[in-house]
């Protein structure tokens, strides 16, 4: 965008803004102006972006408008969003090496470009197996309790997790499930990688 758009969005911009307090506050065009100092002709090219104004009228403007003058530009220029959605169910089922039947993991977040920052799980068992899977990868992992009662081991030390638990590791030491204490289990898994710190 050249600077000649980037003025002309600005006047925009700044034109509904000063109509829309205006507006708000029950004020005439001829209410302002004279409260502003300025003509009313001047007011309605302003607020209709005809003409370019003076940082010394904007700041008689935001006074007459009992606002400051940095409110007249908070929302100017605001960068759009870039959240991801992913809706009760919608997560992508995954399976991770060293699942066995019963373990479901379905994965929160993804698309997160060519560097993986984290990768947050939602893990299911829903009933007890004889054998248990044990993980051990760069990072740190999180884990919160959601459902049900859990013994998850991580090098050699056991934790017993309740729903509202949490559970914080380095995951380059072997961990995952020792006793599956009752069933079914629902917790969050959030693998945070050691190159997060540098994306970005």
């Amino acid at each position: 965008m050249s600077d000649a758009d980037n003025s002309g969005s600005l006047e925009r911009y700044l034109g509904n803004t000063i109509r829309d307090l205006r507006q708000k506050h029950g004020l005439t065009i001829a209410d302002v102006a004279n409260l502003a100092g300025i003509s009313r002709g001047m007011l309605s090219k302003i607020e209709n972006a005809q003409t370019a104004t003076s940082l010394d009228t904007l700041s008689r403007l935001a006074a007459a408008l009992g606002v400051s003058i940095a409110t007249l530009f908070r929302g100017y220029d605001v960068r759009d969003g870039s959240a991801q959605l992913v809706k009760s169910g919608e997560g992508m089922e995954v399976v991770r090496r060293g699942t066995k039947k019963g373990h479901t993991y379905h994965l929160l977040a993804y698309d997160q470009g060519p560097t993986k920052v984290f990768e947050p799980f939602l893990i299911t068992i829903d009933h007890e197996s004889e054998t248990f899977p044990i993980f051990e990868h760069p990072g740190t992992e999180f884990i919160y309790m959601l459902e049900g009662e859990i013994e998850y081991r991580h090098g050699q030390n056991t934790y017993v997790l309740t729903p509202g638990d949490a559970l914080t590791f380095r995951a380059d030491i072997p961990h995952g499930p020792e006793k599956l204490t009752r069933c079914p289990i629902r917790f969050l898994s959030v693998l945070m990688y050691p190159n997060a710190a540098d994306a970005g």
